[in-house]
């Protein structure tokens, strides 16, 4: 148990370190007198409109919730629904990916639903929303091919041309990739008994249950059109999260509302990274997208950085706690359907 938990705490800094160098990389070069000055003069309404859209799409989630709880055989309502997501939120400012469970917990002893069919639903919900952002990394990629393939070629440009600079490099990385993929083919046949009596093992094998249960709820969804309009207006909300903060500052009121689809759908890379908070990765992603796609001066992009997540950060504090103590005091026991 001791092994287990110092193996947590170490994994847990390991990646707060991680997180740590990328926010000292993306300021070192950084007057941060001029970064002050901007985070001052930054009109603010905007990111409170944000926030918002922010809580709206947290209740369409939570409605998209509901839908498939109701389709295992539950029922809830929606406020309880929306305090646990927002109380997973809470968790996983200090613990990457402790949400989903602390939501699944707290609903569960709420109103009464079994944790693992709570469970099998997000993660299905996460793996459904996995695709969308996958889709909208590539729609947006489309759709600004220039922009996107210039900024490509600058960092791939090198390591491609290092790599396959002729015949030889290019045969020698295929086969390396297709006998790495054989060994490891074989290690798993040739100690598939061994492998598993691992409880690691086990957990894998119960996440891909769950997992293959909560794609079984959503195809066996009745409500799917509703079930697809709520992730719509999810995505399409995060969207609007992203692009009305541009106004805030003059370096980044130009961009429009796609290059806001663009920085949500790359900048959510930064955001799922197992560092607590996202601090420090999405920092340095956004930055990088602002600088490198769109041209904004680096002082604006890291201020526009800095001030949405430290405004999301704030509103997923505040409102989860608050829903910590309202869930408390006002959700009802309630039995599940026969």
């Amino acid at each position: 148990m001791l092994k287990k938990r110092f193996i947590q705490v170490a994994q847990y800094l390991f990646f707060l370190g991680i997180g740590i160098l990328l926010l000292w990389l993306s300021v070192r070069h950084i007057d941060l007198n001029k970064l002050w000055h901007d985070i001052l003069r930054a009109d603010y309404w905007w990111l409170f409109l944000s926030l918002g859209f922010a809580l709206l799409s947290h209740i369409a989630r939570a409605l998209r919730w509901n839908l498939l709880i109701s389709s295992l055989g539950y029922k809830t309502r929606l406020w309880p629904t929306f305090f646990s997501v927002m109380i997973g939120y809470l968790a996983n400012t200090a613990v990457p990916r402790m949400g989903e469970i602390v939501r699944c917990g707290t609903l569960s002893k709420k109103e009464k639903i079994p944790f693992n069919a709570l469970f099998g639903t997000v993660i299905a919900e996460r793996f459904f929303d996995l695709i969308v952002l996958a889709l909208i990394i590539f729609f947006t990629m489309v759709f600004q091919l220039s922009l996107v393939s210039d900024f490509l070629h600058k960092i791939l440009d090198p390591i491609i041309q290092s790599v396959f600079s002729d015949m030889f490099n290019i045969i020698l990385f295929t086969v390396f990739i297709l006998l790495m993929l054989a060994g490891i083919a074989w290690f798993v046949w040739a100690f598939r008994h061994r492998i598993k009596k691992i409880t690691f093992y086990e957990a894998v094998k119960d996440f891909l249950n769950g997992l293959w249960n909560g794609i079984k709820t959503i195809i066996k969804l009745r409500q799917k059109g509703l079930f697809l309009f709520y992730t719509v207006v999810i995505w399409l909300f995060y969207a609007v999260m992203t692009y009305l903060p541009f106004k805030m500052l003059s370096e980044t009121s130009h961009l429009t509302f796609v290059d806001g689809l663009t920085l949500m759908a790359l900048g959510s890379l930064g955001i799922v990274a197992p560092v607590p908070g996202g601090i420090g990765t999405y920092h340095y992603i956004v930055k990088v997208i602002l600088t490198e796609i769109y041209g904004v001066q680096d002082v604006a992009a890291m201020s526009y950085a800095t001030i949405v997540h430290a405004g999301q950060t704030m509103f997923n504090v505040i409102v989860g706690a608050a829903s910590y103590v309202l869930i408390g005091i006002l959700a009802r026991k309630q039995k599940p359907l026969n």
